[in-house]
């Protein structure tokens, strides 16, 4: 095998390692250079990414705190407004049936007058009648006709004795 012969073999190494330099030399001046700046960036956008995350990250936890914090606010906001809506409604109601009761004792006030007005005319129907009957009894038992004068006078009597029995 001439590969191992010795004059061969360092001849063979030489030129081994004078290639393996140039390609060296050749890859540090042309290829590994955007290699490595394709590496840095890629490495920096990974970077940004995720200070870009954690940035996100922290505004929706700062978000989340906030929407929590107006949902609290609405709540007490809802409560407030059920309980002033109850005490309204309460007030409404209150005001209500003091209206029904005033409405109720004008009412009965009402029928109250309405009823001595019809027992006072029922009792000046009942003195009138009076009047005439007693007439109709005293022409009756005297015999002859009464003038007016002698009317106006029995029906005066008999209206006074009625009023004195009535209020005994």
């Amino acid at each position: 095998m001439p590969q191992f012969d010795s004059h061969f073999f360092s001849s063979l190494i030489f030129w081994e390692i004078l290639s393996f330099g140039i390609l060296f030399w050749v890859l540090y001046k042309y290829a590994f250079p955007p290699i490595l700046e394709t590496l840095e960036t890629r490495e920096r956008k990974i970077r940004e990414s995720l200070d870009q995350a954690e940035q996100n990250r922290a505004s929706a936890e700062q978000k989340l705190k906030e929407y929590e914090a107006k949902l609290q606010a609405s709540a007490k906001e809802a409560e407030a407004l059920m309980a002033e809506a109850k005490q309204k409604a309460q007030r409404l109601l209150d005001e209500n049936q003091q209206r029904l009761r005033a409405d109720s004792e004008r009412i009965k006030e009402e029928a109250t007058q309405d009823i001595e007005r019809e027992r006072r005319k029922a009792l000046q129907d009942i003195k009138d009648q009076t009047a005439e009957l007693a007439i109709l009894v005293a022409e009756k038992v005297i015999g002859r006709s009464l003038s007016d004068d002698d009317h106006r006078r029995f029906a005066q009597e008999a209206l006074a004795e009625v009023a004195a029995h009535s209020k005994n």
